[in-house]
């Protein structure tokens, strides 16, 4: 039962049970009152007293179902549903729990453009110094790297098979470093398709097809001497190559390729150095095969033919005019020689398409190119024979000093020849001699080929 009574007066009632559809105020609570007496206990006469507002913090705006609070003597209390904020926020004046609701932390409100964002910090400026710093040493690291693969690639395909070492009763050397480069008709590693195509022929073994001393001189004054195949020489005595015995000199006159063939470089160096007085201090061998190779690989080389000419020995058949030679085309070029007089006629296309060979590959568009670089490198170095001794920096100083002569920066010349003798060349042995000392000295050469 209620202690209060019914209000019949305002048609409102208190508690449970009431019938009125509005909500309820704020209950009313007994006021006391320090210093006075206090009321007798009881409601008064004639209705509930009058008592100040209790404010609980709450505002009953925000509950829309209309109905009274419960009492504290309700049984059940069935909480009301929130007023949803417009917004889709949660409840209107609800608690703050101080958690961020969609704000980006760190940019406070009254930002850029009304969008509650601050104005974005610039970029810094690019550290140019810094990058280019950066960038020259990837650079150089790059370059060294690729030099030092570049360089082992290159030695490991070198064919260090000469020992000069085997040589015997060999001249004093002289100023500047001499080579003796040959270019052999070996057909090793080709197949009988390209022995056909490049008019090889199927001969077993090899010979020299074409000889040269080239002399690169301590103060650049470099000097190549073709050397006939059919030189008159004489073969002295000479210690064998894969035998080691002693062979005496007999005084056996011969052509210069017949010590190749007999008892290879070794015995083919010994000759020279015999014959001429020279010391010879490395030995470069190229074969047919990569000869025609290193001419496909830098593109073909152009040629001013002067004159046309055949030889159905090696394959030779050109129109006189400028041309591009192909590896086919210039392995018959250098070695065609029944379409000439004599074996100095043929000496001296080799002298000349050498210049053009090593000005096409020296060119920067094969140099800067390594997809010209390194085929023409590897056709090169794949046959290319040297002796023991050699390493890529004197390969390296060889043909830089070959293009240089070939190129006008030197003399070009064939050995002095005295004269012809059934077939083969004599050579004027004073004129070698004088040629042999300039060379020694490192002075300019006067002497005429």
């Amino acid at each position: 039962m209620s202690d209060w009574p019914d209000d019949q007066g305002g048609g409102r009632g208190y508690g449970r049970g009431s019938g009125n559809s509005q909500p309820e105020g704020a209950r009313a609570m007994r006021h006391v009152q320090r210093g006075r007496p206090s009321r007798p206990a009881g409601p008064p006469p004639g209705g509930v007293p009058q008592q100040p507002a209790y404010d609980d913090g709450y505002d009953d705006r925000q509950y829309g179902d209309g109905q009274p609070y419960g009492d504290a003597r309700d049984e059940v209390f069935e909480p009301r549903t929130p007023r949803q904020d417009p917004y889709g926020q949660g409840p209107a004046n609800a608690y703050d729990s101080g958690y961020n609701t969609g704000q980006v932390y760190g940019q406070p409100a009254g930002g850029q453009g009304g969008t509650g964002q601050p104005p974005r910090a610039a970029r810094p400026a690019p550290n140019w110094r810094k990058r280019v710093k950066w960038g020259s040493i990837t650079l150089v690291s790059v370059l060294v790297v690729t030099s030092v693969a570049t360089y082992f690639w290159a030695d490991s395909k070198l064919k260090r098979e000469v020992d000069l070492s085997k040589v015997i009763e060999r001249p004093e050397g002289g100023a500047g470093t001499n080579y003796l480069i040959v270019g052999s008709d070996s057909r090793e590693g080709m197949s009988d398709e390209e022995k056909k195509e490049l008019h090889t022929g199927s001969a077993e073994g090899k010979r020299t097809d074409s000889m040269m001393i080239l002399h690169v001189a301590d103060d650049g004054g470099n000097t190549m001497i073709s050397l006939p195949r059919d030189s008159n020489v004489t073969i002295p005595s000479f210690k064998g190559a894969e035998s080691g015995k002693l062979y005496p000199n007999q005084g056996r006159q011969t052509k210069l390729n017949a010590a190749y063939a007999e008892d290879g470089p070794e015995l083919l160096v010994r000759t020279v150095e015999y014959n001429t007085g020279l010391r010879i201090d490395h030995y470069a061998e190229i074969g047919f095969g990569g000869f025609a190779k290193i001419v496909d690989a830098v593109g073909g080389v152009e040629m001013d033919i002067p004159k046309a000419f055949k030889d159905k020995y090696s394959g030779a058949d050109f129109e006189a005019g400028k041309q591009t030679l192909n590896g086919q085309e210039a392995l018959a070029f250098v070695r065609t020689r029944h379409a000439f007089s004599s074996d100095l006629d043929r000496t001296k296309n080799q002298q000349k398409f050498l210049a053009s060979l090593a000005n096409q590959a020296a060119t920067p568009g094969t140099v800067m190119n390594p997809f010209k670089l390194y085929p023409t490198m590897g056709a090169g170095l794949d046959t290319l024979v040297v002796d023991k001794d050699m390493g890529l920096f004197d390969v390296a100083s060889m043909f830089w000093a070959m293009k240089g002569v070939t190129g006008g920066e030197g003399k070009s010349m064939n050995i002095p020849v005295a004269g012809m003798a059934g077939g083969n060349v004599l050579w004027d042995k004073a004129k070698v001699k004088q040629l042999v000392e300039q060379l020694n000295n490192d002075e300019k050469v006067t002497v005429s080929g």
